[in-house]
């Protein structure tokens, strides 16, 4: 079998779920849809609805019969967007501006809870238009559900750890804790209602395939932490060092404080948790981080779960669709943006 180019393979799925999102995102007022497809628009990898796609591949499915299940995803994960934004108060995603400063924050509210509500539209009655069984659209809705509650808990604990201004040492369970709520269950989501999306499976298959996804979430998080510090905003499109003016305890700034001695550790102070802080003193901080050389400490950390997600698919015959997933896996480590 041919091996897998992962950047072709979720461009070419991206362009199909945003057609279809984009198709579902029309109403009136007019300008309150144009807030909702706003991210959408403005472009992305869709990493959530292609391993949703090919986990129901991996199991008979297809593109058409998984559509519904993966665009119900990824506006969930748009509407998780548009309130983080509105929370932290970012002024940039994805090289455009945040939907609440260029729509404001009446119409950005809104707009998330379109997102939201569509959601559970498009899976439940678009997916039943695709064939798939009562039963399976069921147990779907309360996955999504469960999911969606998951990651207001993570969102949460995020906002409250921030708040902690004196507790400054590493916590690595409760970190993690944290974003496999946050972040991991939309993950884990994704591949099991792309295998209940399908016609072959078992309940076995989604238990085996939620264990990738969450490991493979759990890996994406330690990586988008590590960039939103260290990363080119060039390339990444988003500013860099709001995660430390916010005084967030993500794995990659906690580390940091953790490795950095003296004067290195006091310029990384100065700005943690300082919303004021001047652009000259966050740029130092995040130059500062930059030489301490965590980079490869959670890199490592995130192939540990990769390492687990891979091996939940061992016992499945080789196929274009897990091929795909184990792609996506490695890209997830080693990607930039």
């Amino acid at each position: 079998m041919k091996a897998i180019d992962i950047k072709d393979e979720l461009e070419s799925n991206a362009s199909s779920v945003d057609q279809y999102i984009l198709s579902s995102l029309e109403g009136d007022p007019i300008e309150l849809y144009r807030a909702s497809a706003h991210y959408i628009k403005s472009g992305g990898k869709r990493l959530r609805p292609f391993l949703l796609i090919k986990s129901s591949e991996m199991f008979g499915g297809n593109l058409r019969r998984a559509l519904p299940a993966a665009a119900a995803v990824e506006l969930v994960h748009n509407f998780s967007l548009v309130h983080d934004d509105i929370m932290d108060n970012d002024d940039m995603r994805h090289s455009v501006q945040t939907v609440h400063k260029h729509y404001g924050m009446p119409l950005a509210i809104l707009a998330g809870d379109i997102l939201f509500s569509k959601a559970f539209e498009l899976l439940a009655v678009n997916g039943r238009a695709k064939g798939i069984p009562e039963k399976a659209i069921c147990e779907m809705v309360a996955k999504l559900s469960s999911a969606c509650i998951q990651v207001c808990e993570g969102q949460a604990t995020d906002v409250h750890m921030a708040s902690m201004n004196d507790e400054l040492s590493i916590d690595s369970p409760q970190y993690i804790n944290m974003i496999s709520k946050k972040t991991a269950a939309l993950f884990e989501l994704s591949c099991a209602l792309g295998v209940l999306s399908a016609p072959n499976s078992s309940v076995i298959d989604v238990e085996r395939l939620s264990w990738f996804g969450r490991n493979i979430g759990i890996a994406f998080q330690l990586v988008d932490d590590l960039i939103g510090i260290t990363g080119d905003p060039k390339i990444t499109g988003k500013a860099v060092g709001n995660d430390l003016r916010e005084g967030k305890k993500t794995y990659p700034i906690l580390l940091a404080l953790n490795n950095a001695k003296g004067e290195n550790r006091s310029k990384i102070l100065k700005i943690f948790g300082r919303k004021n802080a001047s652009a000259s003193d966050l740029n130092e901080a995040v130059g500062t981080i930059s030489t301490i050389g965590i980079d490869q400490e959670i890199r490592l950390a995130a192939r540990t779960h990769i390492e687990k997600a891979v091996q939940s698919l061992a016992d499945y015959a080789d196929s274009e669709a897990k091929r795909a997933l184990e792609s996506s896996a490695s890209f997830i480590v080693e990607r930039s943006l």
